[in-house]
């Protein structure tokens, strides 16, 4: 008798495993990832930049094709919603002017509170021009926030006196600020009326005899003509209104080959190129000599007979 075998259901076979599939990383993502700043902070930099951009593609279209300015305005204040206001002014350059004078003409314009974009960077140059101490400046921005101010200074080169008043100036003549008598700074001082305007003219005067200019003291701009120098030592030297530069010259020749400074004399007068004239403290006339003869100027107040001699009585009165 035979058996009916019955089988059951063959087994499951286990379900294969399913590949995970790997993430590959980009080499962009690698870059972004070494950066020492969050993903969230750089989404925010490409938001403004996106924004700024847009915003002076905007403006610009707008005013070259000639939409009125308010809505050139609109988008500019939009822009500063956008977290684009002035919030920071760098100024660089600065030596001597005061820093807050600069800040205050930046932040001049109220509009500056509300939008970056809105500032005209022209104007707020041309107002830093009109101090005297600012040669040139460049205005530029910074976004999101920050207003860019690089000053080019101007350098002192003498002190002008005029009426009491005293000055600093530049070597063009540029008044930069006031200066009080107990600070004034060891610079050449030019004295008179239209001094300032000479001082190009005087720097080119003191270099043809540089042995000289450091001896010079201060510098009398005479008549608005001509020039006398006082030295250190006292004395004063009359220079002609014509070939001051070649009289100067002359005489620091002659003070080389026989001093004639500290020795005594309070004035010398070169407005005749052909002699040196001289004179000491209580003399009734001056000496006056050949000018290619230095070893004659005497060194005493008494009056002495040479061929050269001529009455001085003019050298000490008022200028000519």
């Amino acid at each position: 008798m035979s058996r009916t075998i019955k089988r059951g259901p063959p087994p499951k076979r286990p379900a294969p495993r399913r590949k995970v599939a790997v993430k590959k990383v980009s080499v962009m993502d690698r870059l972004v990832g070494m950066l020492p700043v969050s993903e969230e902070t750089l989404k925010k930099i490409a938001t403004w930049s996106i924004l700024g951009a847009g915003g002076a593609v905007a403006i610009a279209a707008a005013t070259w094709v000639g939409i009125p300015g308010m809505i050139g305005a609109a988008l500019a204040e939009g822009a500063g919603r956008a977290g684009f206001k002035v919030e920071q002014i760098e100024v660089t350059g600065l030596k001597r002017m005061d820093r807050m004078s600069v800040y205050a003409v930046a932040l001049e314009d109220k509009q500056n509170q509300t939008s970056m974009l809105s500032v005209d960077l022209e104007a707020v140059r041309q107002k830093l021009l009109r101090y005297g101490w600012i040669a040139d400046a460049h205005v530029s921005r910074r976004l999101p926030n920050t207003l860019l101010v690089d000053i080019v200074e101007r350098t002192p080169a003498a002190v002008w006196q005029d009426n009491g008043q005293l000055t600093l100036i530049d070597s063009s003549g540029v008044l930069l600020e006031p200066v009080q008598p107990e600070a004034i700074p060891n610079l050449p001082l030019v004295i008179g009326p239209g001094a300032d305007r000479q001082e190009a003219s005087y720097q080119i005067l003191l270099a043809a005899a540089p042995a000289l200019k450091p001896r010079v003291k201060a510098a009398t701009w005479v008549g608005n003509r001509r020039w006398d120098l006082t030295f250190e030592s006292g004395e004063t030297l009359a220079l002609p209104e014509d070939g001051a530069p070649r009289a100067l010259v002359k005489f620091a020749e002659l003070d080389g080959a026989r001093p004639l400074l500290g020795r005594g004399w309070i004035r010398f007068d070169m407005r005749d190129p052909t002699k040196l004239v001289a004179r000491k403290p209580g003399a009734s006339l001056a000496h006056s000599v050949d000018v290619p003869a230095p070893a004659s100027v005497p060194e005493t107040g008494e009056t002495t007979n040479t061929p050269s001699q001529t009455a001085g009585a003019n050298v000490t009165g008022g200028e000519g």
